[in-house]
């Protein structure tokens, strides 16, 4: 690793860590699934973060492989997963023979991309046309090396809560309020004011999440294309915080704490009506709903309809680290757990969406109903939201910069200890503590 690489990652450790605390050669390629021919016993460990729904996949692994035992590791969020990464790249060891990348903060894993195998020489590229193609793109550094086997991607849709629309008079059928929630960011928040001025409460849970959202849809975000910094004059970036400002400064937001939903219980009891959904979102709901003694009851449904059109929201990668001892045979786990037939396993257990085009084609002529979200065809509205999605450009500060510069001040925003005017300065301020 570059000396500016690890002094740059120990400025990006110590500002993620705050928020955790608030918050071989060609001839080495493996059959899809195979372990060596020795048979010798491996022991593979693997970390991943939030909802992945591998637990069945490493038992089925298992069968099929007698001499390969897993050890899984998940970590509760990306944010804190990524604290996880980089100080054990910093140590130089303790790093999993798997390691799950999240699309935030690829970018970073990027300027150290030597410390990670290059896939293409364990037959990766025999299958780059099994990805939607801006996936494979994102895992290829500069230099043409191939670093991460996608796994999902997220394409966005609209949670909603029936029972709380129905209490505003608003429609509740999910083509109607496709209907109604069809446009921009503006309608999105109106309606969120008729919703307000009706029932009192508030329309979505934090200003945080939505504002991911928005920044996903620009066609470039808090990075331009060429690698450079893109907050500070971005007027269409600023016209879209103002749009949020002003909507949780009528009441809006339900000022939720980051991944803390009071236990769950703010799905069950009416806190918000509306929640911006990437397909992994709905795994994290649906936990959260049984940690609040939720159900299929609790009344939420899913809409194939999002804000201001097409958007993806996360999504990851496995990569393999170069200070693995078991190359090979982590290679041929990956890859099998990012085959297609394994990514529709994956979607079921954990509600995400698959970046293979086989496994999407699946999800969507299922159209398997789910009872969490009043039997939506989750997955086949998910392929229709996956229409029109380009990868947005995330440089190495991307997760830093949504998370602890404008984090902290859309809190203060939600929390009415800031107007937007002081919120978009506080943000400003913060870029240039803690990225420059």
């Amino acid at each position: 690793m570059h000396a500016r690489a690890f002094r740059r990652s120990a400025v990006v450790l110590a500002a993620v860590s705050a928020t955790a605390l608030t918050l071989a050669a060609c001839s080495n390629n493996p059959t899809p699934g195979n372990t060596d021919d020795t048979g010798e016993k491996v022991t593979l460990t693997v970390t991943t973060f939030g909802t992945f729904g591998y637990e069945d996949l490493y038992k089925e692994y298992e069968s099929l492989h007698k001499n390969v035992k897993i050890e899984a590791t998940n970590i509760d969020t990306g944010g804190n997963a990524r604290t996880d990464a980089f100080t054990k790249l910093g140590a130089g060891s303790g790093l999993s023979d798997i390691v799950a990348i999240e699309e935030g903060w690829l970018g970073a894993i990027m300027e150290v991309s030597d410390q990670f195998v290059d896939l293409r020489d364990y037959g990766i590229e025999d299958r780059k046309g099994d990805w939607v193609d801006w996936k494979y793109g994102q895992a290829t550094d500069p230099t043409g090396r191939v670093i991460g086997y996608g796994t999902d991607i997220g394409p966005q849709g609209i949670c909603y809560n029936a029972p709380a629309f129905e209490a505003a008079g608003l429609p509740t059928d999910r083509d109607e309020v496709a209907k109604l929630l069809d446009g921009d960011w503006k309608n999105y928040f109106d309606v969120g004011r008729q919703y307000k001025e009706k029932t009192g409460k508030a329309w979505y849970d934090h200003s945080g999440f939505v504002w991911n959202s928005m920044v996903n849809q620009l066609e470039e975000g808090y990075y331009k294309k060429d690698g450079t910094l893109n907050v500070e004059g971005n007027a269409a970036l600023k016209e879209r915080f103002e749009l949020l400002g002003a909507a949780t400064e009528d009441g809006l937001s339900a000022a939720q704490a980051v991944w803390d939903w009071n236990g769950g219980k703010s799905f069950v009891d009416g806190t918000f009506a509306t929640f911006v959904c990437p397909g992994w979102m709905l795994g994290t709901i649906t936990g959260q709903l049984e940690a609040a003694g939720g159900g299929a009851d609790s009344g939420w449904d899913f809409a194939d309809v999002f804000p201001g059109g097409a958007a993806n929201w996360g999504g990851a990668f496995l990569s393999i680290p170069e200070t693995s001892q078991h190359k090979k045979e982590a290679a041929a786990l990956a890859d099998w757990l990012t085959q297609p037939e394994q990514q529709v396993k994956q979607s079921k257990a954990a509600n995400n969406f698959p970046s293979t085009l086989e496994a999407q084609k699946v999800l969507a002529e299922e159209a398997t109903p789910n009872p969490i979200f009043n039997d939506a065809p989750t997955g086949a509205i998910l392929a229709e939201r996956a229409q029109g999605i380009v990868a947005q450009f995330k440089g190495p500060d991307d997760s830093v910069i949504q998370e602890n510069v404008f984090g902290p001040a859309l809190v203060q925003l939600d929390q009415g200890k800031a107007d937007t005017a002081a919120a978009w300065q506080q943000a400003i301020k913060l870029l240039g503590e803690l990225v420059g």
